[in-house]
Formats: C-alpha cells, sequence, structure tokens
C-alpha cells in the first residue's frame, strides 16, 4: 500500500499502486494527473482479508492528519469490483470516468474511475 510520491516503485506498470499515469500530467493524463493516490496492490492469496482498507484507512491518516492534504485519489479499472469497493468503504466518492491512455482502445481494462476523498473537518 502507498502513496503516489512516497513510493521508490519506478516501473510505472499498469496495476501498480503507484504507476506512473496518474502522476503524468498534460495531454492524454487521466483525471486527477499529479494529485496525490492512496492504492493497494496485494498478492492473491491476501484478497479478502481486509488489509487494502486497514492499510488504504493508515495512509489516509498520515497523508490528512501528518501531512495536511485537501484530498486524496484513487483510480481503477471500472470492472475492478473489489477496489470500487474498497474505495466505497473509504468514503471516498466518485469523481470522474475516462479511458485509460496507457491500456488498449476497447480493451475490458480501459474504462477507469477516480473517486475523491476530501480531508475530514475534525
Amino acid at each position: 500500500m502507498r502513496v503516489v510520491g512516497w513510493s521508490d516503485d519506478p516501473s510505472g506498470s499498469h496495476g501498480s499502486p503507484a504507476a506512473s499515469p496518474l502522476a503524468r500530467r498534460g495531454p492524454g493524463a487521466v483525471p486527477g494527473a499529479g494529485c496525490i493516490e492512496v492504492g493497494w496492490r496485494l498478492a492473491r492469496e491476501a484478497w479478502g482479508l481486509g488489509y487494502a482498507t486497514e492499510a488504504a484507512k493508515a495512509a489516509l491518516a498520515v497523508a490528512f492528519d501528518e501531512l495536511r492534504l485537501d484530498e486524496v485519489n484513487s483510480i481503477t479499472a471500472v470492472l475492478n469490483a473489489p477496489s470500487l469497493a474498497v474505495m466505497v468503504r473509504l468514503g471516498m466518492t466518485l469523481s470522474d470516468e475516462c479511458e485509460h491512455p496507457r491500456i488498449a482502445a476497447g480493451s475490458p481494462l480501459s474504462p477507469h474511475v477516480r473517486y475523491l476523498l476530501a480531508r475530514p473537518e475534525h
């Protein structure tokens, strides 16, 4: 679990929670390019055990309480129901829909959504 900007993963491969497309700005970038993203990538045997939600909550606490960020993004493929469910459990709301610029047009993985969570008022 990591937040873009905290990652040391330079691969930029699609599917990584710190993939470069969200950090890439300009034409052809996904909505929220250049913003901070929370994401998760777990081994299959860890799916469905609550680890993504637990780790994301911890990262969001750092993002909001320590870094005082105004909002945090998360992006995933529309067909990724488990990640969408995590975003909803975190209290994130749908912000944008797009075709991912680094995935072939027409691929079932191309439609993506971006969810946002604003810093809670304490």
